[in-house]
């Protein structure tokens, strides 16, 4: 649901998030989405574990979930779990909300509230900004998309004939079978 007001992303900061509601900032028109929900949040935590212990172990970078990055122009965005290369890191305020510098990766679980022409929008404004690989997990049919900016059309993988999620060029050696995380 939007708002028709318009905001800064100054303004944006300064809300108060309801319990059950997020927001986030779309060229200035507020977003509000409930909660995600226990399935959503069980299957970003696996991956989110998974690339912890991974990134820990080969010291190659830094996962993070659910905190809001400037994409644009008071566009915002807070992906469900992202990943940042070790050398990007460097000089990124760890204190600052919004983050001002984009992931190298972004994964979205979708839940029964997203909307596909609402997701689709996200999909293109992480690539615009400069994230290099998009995944989009979808648990009810099981299936993964993957967006990255020298494609046109998405990499579709499912977990019934083996797919992985993997990014070799961004999280060398790290894999996960996407039958483990979407059941």
């Amino acid at each position: 649901m939007a708002t028709n007001t318009s905001l800064t992303i100054d303004q944006y900061n300064a809300l108060d998030e309801p319990v059950g509601v997020r927001y986030e900032l779309d060229r200035g028109e507020l977003i509000a989405a409930p909660s995600p929900t226990p399935r959503h949040n069980i299957i970003s935590g696996e991956v989110l574990n998974r690339m912890i212990a991974f990134a820990e172990e080969k010291n190659c970078g830094q996962p993070f979930y659910a905190i809001d990055v400037k994409l644009g122009e008071n566009t915002v965005r807070r992906p469900d779990v992202m990943f940042f290369r070790r050398e990007r890191l460097k000089g990124i305020d760890l204190e600052q909300v919004p983050m001002l510098v984009v992931p190298d990766l972004v994964i979205e679980v979708v839940s029964k509230f997203d909307r596909p022409d609402d997701l689709m929008l996200k999909v293109r404004q992480y690539v615009r900004a400069g994230v290099q690989a998009v995944w989009v997990l979808y648990p009810k049919t099981r299936e993964a998309y993957r967006y990255v900016p020298q494609a046109l059309q998405p990499t579709v993988l499912d977990a019934e004939h083996g797919g992985k999620f993997e990014e070799p060029e961004l999280l060398p050696g790290f894999s996960i079978l996407l039958s483990d995380i979407l059941h």
